[in-house]
């Protein structure tokens, strides 16, 4: 006997509002694994250690976090050769998204979890809130983080398949996470890398790489899931027309 599921048809609001909690949770819980944050996130976290206690209190995470998706926006801009409201509106996306980032980071506490075991569930469980966060994020109309419209975006321009250019795009930004991790701090021969398995190198770590592997088939099947569940219609028709628009 199969059950049926009804399937509701206006989701591209609500796809937005869960992608913007799913991410931010997921961003905060493999934070607190101290196992490696994602590679999206990494480059943000990198910076705020290397500045932090340099600059004032009010420098979160968060902040930095919206400011490096601010360049992200503007590199989209150059890269597909067009300025659009919608990657204007992806900045504003990106403060709400930040401070939501150092809700969720308040919210747990800055002390990691202590037993490895629970670090790897936490893990797991923070890369499945972030592969529903950015499925939904891609089935949205509404503006989302400059991360994910860059991907939408570039694979729509050119032509490409968002299947394939989602891993390149996550490996490009593990590059240039281990590039920062390795010159920012300048003590990579200092750390003690037979504890790599428990423990992060500034942010970077087995959690990282772990992520990378897995991100993309995640967001695959996540996604799959949510479309049968949720179509893509949207309650504000005329906001949709207006922003495909510019």
């Amino acid at each position: 006997m199969s059950i049926e599921i009804k399937k509701f048809k206006k989701g591209g609001e609500l796809y937005w509002l869960l992608g913007l909690l799913f991410i931010s949770l997921g961003v905060a819980l493999c934070a607190k694994a101290d196992l490696g944050v994602s590679m999206i996130a990494a480059p943000a976290f990198i910076i705020h250690e290397a500045i932090d206690g340099l600059v004032p209190a009010f420098f979160t995470i968060g902040v930095v976090e919206y400011l490096v998706q601010a360049f992200f926006a503007i590199l989209l801009c150059i890269v597909v050769l067009k300025v659009k409201i919608s990657y204007a509106l992806t900045i504003v996306v990106g403060v709400i998204y930040g401070y939501v980032l150092d809700m969720w980071l308040l919210i747990l506490g800055p002390e990691p979890f202590q037993q490895v075991w629970l670090r790897y569930v936490m893990l797991i469980v923070g890369d499945i809130s972030t592969a529903i966060g950015v499925a939904c994020f891609f089935r949205t109309y509404l503006p989302i983080q400059s991360y994910d419209i860059f991907v939408k975006d570039l694979s729509l321009r050119f032509k490409l398949n968002i299947n394939i250019v989602k891993p390149i795009y996550d490996f490009s930004l593990l590059a240039i996470s281990l590039v920062l991790a390795f010159t920012l701090f300048g003590d990579v021969k200092e750390f003690d890398w037979s504890k790599i398995y428990k423990t992060s190198f500034h942010c970077l770590g087995l959690g990282t790489i772990i992520t990378t592997v897995i991100n993309s088939p995640l967001i695959t099947l996540m996604g799959k899931i949510f479309d049968k569940i949720l179509g893509t219609e949207p309650l504000l028709p005329k906001a949709k027309d207006f922003l495909e628009r510019h």
